[in-house]
């Protein structure tokens, strides 16, 4: 396809879109209904199917303990996700969601590279990158919020001495020493506590489980000292602060060299995607790169390095992980 015919037929398009526009003909009305209409119905059909699914699921995890497998790995991987972005998806409608993008890019690669295993392989390789740059924001989000949790905890424990309630009820009286995405958990174990019939350990074990592992110590030693109060005891939660303050340096460091690697791996990316574009301004090259079958070869191997370097990168630096966040 040249260049004079893709500019005469956006030409003709915008002529009949202006045509319609003035004239006020809808040629297509009844074919666009009726395209919503199906994709209406194959939308209800696939939340009724996600739906049975899920509470499928639900209902064995309670009887069945889930194996340590790829299939557990990928579950625990889209649930962390679908929290951390605050997602309206379940486990299943992010999958079947996936699934159909995957089907629309797979199939406009096929129509770009008119070779199908070199587009699944292209794919493949466009969606791991995809799910890693996810997986990376994620975890970025869950230092942000492992830093919420530290900053909260060194502001409770000094005052814990009057009691953990009484120390997050004043804590909770300004808006400035609790993260606003914290606040909600704090208020709800206060009410739990004071209106709602919760014991003490029920209510700071309810708070544990939505803050996640780093606030396991501090629950600890609030079960302890609340039920077993003796004098000096409160000296307990200030092992805490200090802890946090090590935790903070030793993360700080981690994240200088994480963000110099990625830093340097979209600097040197960014050179050799520069350098390609360029080179496609000479014609033999461009015909050689994106018509030739060996040129096509050349480009998925080149697209997939990239893609899986950029995945085993974050995979190194998932696995030296922050300290005190989910696992």
């Amino acid at each position: 396809m040249n260049t004079t015919l893709i500019i005469s037929l956006l030409l003709g398009m915008a002529a009949f879109v202006l045509f319609n526009a003035i004239f006020e003909v809808k040629f297509f009305q009844g074919s666009v209904r009726y395209v919503l209409d199906i994709m209406d119905t194959l939308a209800e059909y696939l939340g009724k199917y996600n739906t049975k699914r899920y509470v499928d699921r639900i209902k064995k995890e309670r009887i069945v303990r889930q194996k340590e497998n790829i299939y557990a790995k990928y579950n625990r991987m889209v649930e962390g996700l679908i929290l951390d972005f605050n997602m309206p998806f379940t486990l299943e409608s992010f999958t079947s969601m996936l699934c159909i993008c995957f089907a629309i890019i797979a199939l406009l690669v096929v129509l770009l590279m008119n070779s199908i295993t070199l587009s699944l392989v292209i794919t493949i390789s466009i969606f791991v990158g995809l799910f890693t740059f996810f997986v990376m924001q994620s975890r970025a989000i869950q230092a942000e919020r492992l830093e919420n949790i530290m900053d909260a905890e060194d502001v409770i424990c000094p005052l814990a001495r009057e009691g953990v309630l009484v120390a997050i009820k004043k804590v909770m009286e300004s808006d400035e020493y609790i993260s606003p995405n914290l606040r909600p958990y704090f208020q709800q174990f206060i009410d739990n506590c004071d209106n709602n019939g919760y014991s003490f350990k029920q209510a700071i074990t309810l708070l544990n489980r939505q803050l996640g592992p780093k606030f396991d110590n501090f629950t600890k030693k609030a079960v302890v000292f609340e039920y077993n109060e003796r004098k000096g005891m409160a000296d307990i939660f200030l092992d805490i602060v200090d802890e946090n303050a090590v935790l903070r340096e030793i993360n700080s460091k981690k994240e200088r060299i994480f963000r110099k690697m990625n830093r340097d791996f979209m600097f040197k990316t960014g050179i050799i995607v520069l350098f390609f574009l360029y080179a496609l301004t000479v014609k033999d090259f461009r015909e050689f790169m994106l018509v030739s079958n060996v040129g096509k070869l050349i480009n998925t191997i080149l697209i997939s390095v990239i893609c899986l370097s950029f995945a085993r990168s974050q995979v190194l630096q998932g696995n030296v992980g922050m300290g005190g966040e989910r696992k």
